[in-house]
């Protein structure tokens, strides 16, 4: 498949889609679409500075998350209005909509403590669910000019893109990404900038490690998929938003999320809230 450098979100108003997921290709050139306006709205707060409000969780929240949220669901509407979506922000105010097979999850801001600490390592996160597990992802991450999508076994990719004021895209230099092997004298862990505790290490302690990354987001997926780390084991709370957009990525690339035990990490768990297990992330034979 070969992907255009997109130049604009160009959908009309009323655009008339029957089957958005027939064509996954299709659906994720829209998607990344979608992606590039959120993130351009997302660094103009970036550089300007926002006010912090604070969420019932007491995670924080910023004009930047809700502004990137309604560009993603008004286009959204547009390409896919039959499809349900469950989106960060209105799920913390209550708005979860019914949904059946196949929904879409958005995480408009992806790491807002990184967000607000102005390292870069914050993502827009979008994906399609389909029979419980991700199959379309979207994780852009507009501060460091890095995207990264995959829409089916072997089709991942990674893009270097930059997003101007007006969110039209710079760049067009496109590249398969495939997850790793690991090296024979050990693996390359990935962890949380912000959330590493005890259990993770203990976890860690059953490896054979070479050395540790830390990073932020979505962003560790991703960089298992594009074969710059092997392992990222997660042992405390994360939504299904959190995860979603970059576990089909990194399925995409030939790796796995899984829970700990081993069983497959699904999607559209209403009756955890949408929370997550704790899950491993691994690349190709990890």
């Amino acid at each position: 498949m070969v992907f255009s450098a997109l130049t604009r979100l160009d959908i009309p108003k009323e655009a008339n889609v029957t089957s958005p997921i027939a064509d996954k290709a299709a659906l994720t050139d829209k998607l990344r679409q979608i992606a590039v306006q959120a993130g351009a709205a997302i660094m103009d707060h970036y550089r300007a500075g926002v006010e912090v409000v604070r969420k019932e969780d007491n995670s924080p929240v910023t004009a930047a998350d809700h502004d990137a949220e309604a560009l993603i669901l008004d286009g959204l509407r547009r390409i896919a209005p039959e499809i349900p979506v469950v989106s960060e922000e209105a799920a913390a105010g209550g708005h979860i909509p019914d949904f059946g097979q196949h929904f879409f999850l958005v995480d408009p801001l992806d790491g807002t403590k990184e967000f607000l600490s102005k390292n870069g390592e914050f993502t827009v996160n979008i994906a399609l669910i389909e029979n419980r597990l991700p199959v379309v992802g979207i994780v852009y991450a507009p501060a460091k000019e890095r995207m990264f999508f995959g829409f089916a076994p072997g089709e991942a990719y990674e893009q270097r893109i930059a997003a101007s004021h007006d969110g039209t895209e710079t760049g067009d230099d496109i590249r398969r990404i495939v997850a790793r092997k690991p090296a024979p004298d050990g693996l390359v862990i990935i962890a949380s900038r912000t959330h590493r505790d005890h259990k993770t290490d203990e976890y860690l302690s059953l490896y054979n490690v070479k050395e540790f990354l830390a990073a932020g987001s979505s962003l560790k997926f991703c960089l298992i998929a594009a074969g710059e780390a092997d392992l990222y084991p997660r042992h405390g709370r994360t939504m299904e938003w959190d995860t979603a957009a970059g576990h089909a990525i990194l399925a995409a690339a030939g790796g796995t999320v899984t829970q700990l035990d081993g069983t497959p990490l699904i999607y559209g768990k209403i009756e955890r809230g949408l929370d997550n297990p704790y899950f491993v992330a691994r690349g190709a034979g990890a």
